[in-house]
């Protein structure tokens, strides 16, 4: 009996031992969260491996924005909100690894819980957390902000934000939320990038005012100044709660960030070469292979790089509005999208800098293009016949692109066959509907003259088609309204991409965003197969699954002739003054001003 209680005794004495580690454990939760895996970065790292934790901190970075503003609440569809907003003055509960494809470590919330079925998951918020009035970051705060956004943000908040089927605070700083059970695994990540609004600021009808009133947030910046569709300028914030932490270290080094607005991107460019602006990124191959044969760059003032980014490319497009009658038949899709004159134009305008993409997610792992469909996609096809072609079922995602002599006849001939299928009939040289007598005419709405340069020359190749393309130039104002509305026929667009495709897919491809204002899925796809392969990105469990199901997506969307894909660079292009100053190392995502600094400071 005696060594029966001894034998207790001792185990008892491990469990007095041990439980408070355990417990410690428990309650600490985890560091962070990846999409697929295990974060990178273990519990307690010093800071981003892609950043100078040593930067010194000081100076003024001046950057240039193209068109204007007229309100500094970027959650909502009314008006056009400041550059800069959403990175320096609001922060969300997470913070996004810039060298992992899709992890979140501890920001607002220092940790989390998160089961393995990801059904929801727990925000512990860190007790130091404040706004820039001083006032902390609560539970409430957190349910509020989920509240409005979901009610009263953007579309994508909405679509995103209503997944969450109950939202409790179990005390002042530790949220709980849990999902409707729909299987989408990205939805914990999701709520970490949620943005975190002063619930003591906002009301739900101010919330959907546009304001140029500054507002308050727990980010790293307060704004200085504004010249009302001008300029706006960021002071970083002496007090800002998150200085020291892991995830801030390195980054956000200058005193101040000022952004100022030019009416079109030649005007940009010569502020950028007289001082006024210290960096741009290029986008322009033509302005990049001859546009800076200027002193300050041959005596190296001005330093002009290139930057690795695993990040793909990005989706850039002559966008159809397939609502309109016109284009709501593909083959008159199809046939605008072989006159496009891709090999020409690129070595006549672009020097030959530029790759056509033929992907969603090009310069990537995850695009289809030259990769035949494997099991797994053909299985998630299975259900929808017809929904891809051969060819992208193939590897062989079709983007026409020329041989490059201007004459483009083979695809000419290719597209008069379409449109005849179509109805239509060469009359003179004007393309008529022989049922409805629609002369095939629309109008391309145009933000900048650098997109009239490329629009005039598709309109001279389809006027041998006799198709008349009109080219409508509007300020940003109008340009973003007409947008949100859908109230065009022909844009051109880019959407941006990451190795993590998820919801934002629904925001851009879905039967759901077609129809909502606001959203960008400014196309109109309307297709079952897109929604449910979504589904199936959404809820896979491992890579293998998740390129699978991307890939599927790839095919579904490019089999659509939606668009007339452009094309794209292999590399980041920067161009900056001497004084600024980068990591030795770049990230995954490329270079970010947030991890700059100016030289000369302490």
């Amino acid at each position: 009996m005696r060594r029966k209680w001894g034998s207790w005794l001792v185990r008892l004495a491990i469990i007095v031992a041990v439980w408070p580690p355990l417990l410690a454990a428990a309650a600490d939760g985890l560091h962070g969260i990846a999409m697929h895996g295990a974060p990178a970065l273990v519990p307690g790292f010093p800071h981003f491996p892609q950043v100078n934790p040593d930067a010194p901190k000081g100076g003024r970075l001046n950057l240039g924005a193209q068109g204007t503003f007229d309100s500094l609440n970027p959650f909502i569809i009314k008006g056009v909100p400041a550059q800069g907003l959403r990175d320096y003055v609001y922060e969300s509960l997470m913070a996004r690894s810039p060298d992992e494809p899709f992890t979140l470590y501890g920001l607002i919330a220092g940790t989390v819980d998160v089961p393995d079925d990801r059904a929801s998951i727990t925000f512990h918020l860190r007790p130091e957390a404040r706004f820039s009035d001083g006032q902390p970051i609560t539970a409430e705060d957190v349910l509020f902000s989920l509240g409005v956004l979901r009610e009263k943000g953007f579309p994508y908040h909405r679509s995103h934000y209503k997944k969450v089927a109950k939202a409790e605070a179990l005390g002042p700083r530790t949220v709980r939320l849990t999902f409707d059970g729909d299987g989408d695994r990205e939805m914990p990540l999701i709520m970490g990038l949620m943005p975190v609004l002063p619930r003591h600021r906002f009301t739900l009808d101010s919330f959907e005012r546009t304001t140029l009133e500054p507002p308050v947030g727990s980010g790293p910046y307060r704004i200085a100044a504004v010249d009302p569709g001008r300029a706006v300028t960021y002071r970083r914030n002496p007090d800002y709660w998150a200085r020291s932490l892991n995830v801030t270290r390195g980054r956000f080094n200058f005193d101040e960030v000022r952004f100022e607005y030019y009416r079109d991107s030649n005007s940009l460019f010569e502020a950028f070469t007289t001082g006024a602006v210290d960096a741009r990124a290029e986008d322009d191959p033509g302005r990049w292979a001859e546009g800076y044969r200027i002193p300050a760059v041959e005596d190296g003032r001005i330093q002009k790089r290139e930057f690795a980014t695993g990040l793909p490319a990005g989706f850039s497009a002559l966008v159809f509005n397939s609502r309109k009658p016109l284009f709501a038949d593909p083959r008159v899709r199809r046939a605008l999208i072989l006159a496009f004159d891709f090999a020409w134009i690129n070595r006549n305008l672009y020097h030959g800098l530029y790759t056509r993409t033929q992907s969603l997610f090009p310069r990537s792992a995850l695009t289809a293009a030259g990769r035949p469909a494997d099991a797994a996609e053909r299985a998630l096809l299975a259900p929808f016949p017809g929904a891809v072609t051969d060819d992208a079922l193939e590897g062989r995602l079709g983007q026409p692109g020329g041989d490059g002599s201007g004459n483009n006849r083979d695809n000419l001939r290719a597209a008069s066959t379409l449109l005849a299928d179509a109805g239509f009939k060469l009359e003179g040289e004007t393309m008529v509907h022989q049922g409805t007598r629609q002369l095939l005419s629309f109008e391309f709405l145009a933000r900048s003259r650098s997109q009239e340069r490329l629009l005039l020359t598709y309109a001279k190749s389809l006027r041998q088609l006799g198709i008349a393309l009109r080219i409508r130039q509007v300020d940003d104002t109008q340009y973003w309204s007409r947008l949100k509305s859908f109230d065009f026929d022909m844009i051109q667009w880019t959407w941006g991409a990451s190795l993590s495709p998820g919801n934002e897919q629904l925001n851009r491809w879905s039967r759901a965003a077609a129809d909502t204002p606001g959203s960008l899925n400014y196309a109109g796809v309307k297709s079952a197969a897109v929604d449910a392969i979504i589904a199936n990105v959404l809820s896979a469990t491992d890579v293998e699954q998740f390129r699978s199901a991307v890939r599927a997506l790839d095919r579904l969307v490019m089999s659509g002739d939606y668009v007339v894909a452009l094309f794209h660079v292999q590399r980041q292009w920067i161009t900056h003054w001497r004084h600024l100053k980068a990591p030795a190392t770049t990230a995954l995502f490329g270079t970010d001003f947030d991890t700059w600094w100016q030289e000369g400071q302490k």
